[in-house]
């Protein structure tokens, strides 16, 4: 059974956010879809050791931003690879508090919803938030942020926690320059690719990269990579 074949249904990338009483926290999910459309009704799947499985579970509502195509891996590793346990999700983005009383990502966003959740469905690993759009708007009319763009062209790497991260083998072909993958991530430099954003060219070898190098996704330092077996 080949389960990348799961990698073909259609998914955007969102961050998916709620609070707990004063406090603020979000993830990227992929999970998103609309219900019904009268009334409007979203639901999210959220990974129960997630921080915002707890908060959406305590306040009964969540808001999901939509993300622009460009978005910047930094800033997707930044609410998709961190714990809101660890940082503080909200203090260096741009956001504001919507009708629910939750946070609203401004930046990178296209769009965004509001919902009360008004039932849920427990999926094992993972729970089914279902809720009732209180609120939507459109930012900018432009290209949202698809989970095939995401995997295919910009290389990001998809967190344990999510829905959709399907394990690795370990039987990979050999190749010429060797691969490092991060440990915190998953997030695999390939030195036939090098990192273009951050200025490293194809060719460069792991062990050439510079001492200041950070993961472009979840931004930890060389010392978290592993040899890719």
């Amino acid at each position: 059974m080949n389960l990348k074949t799961l990698y073909k249904i259609s998914y955007g990338l969102y961050v998916v956010s709620s609070k707990m009483d004063k406090k603020f926290n979000g993830q990227i999910a992929n999970t998103v879809f609309q219900i019904t459309a009268e009334p409007p009704t979203i639901a999210v799947s959220i990974n129960k050791e997630n921080l915002t499985h707890e908060f959406i579970r305590k306040s009964k509502v969540f808001t999901v931003s939509i993300l622009v195509k460009e978005t910047p891996l930094k800033f997707i590793g930044h609410f998709g690879f961190r714990s809101g346990r660890e940082v503080e999700k909200f203090q260096d983005v741009s956001y504001k508090v919507g009708v629910t009383g939750a946070p609203l990502v401004m930046e990178n966003t296209i769009g965004y919803l509001e919902a009360e959740v008004i039932n849920s469905l427990d999926v094992g690993t993972h729970t089914l938030f279902m809720g009732k759009v209180v609120a939507a708007e459109i930012l900018k009319d432009e290209e949202p942020l698809t989970y095939a763009y995401y995997h295919k062209v910009k290389r990001g790497a998809t967190p344990k926690t999510a829905p959709v991260h399907i394990e690795e083998g370990t039987h990979q072909e050999i190749k010429k320059m060797q691969k490092y993958k991060c440990t915190v991530c998953e997030y695999i430099y390939d030195p036939e690719k090098g990192d273009s954003g951050s200025g490293i060219s194809p060719g460069t070898s792991f062990e050439d990269l510079p001492d200041d190098w950070v993961c472009p996704v979840c931004g930890v330092g060389k010392d978290k990579f592993e040899k890719k077996v």
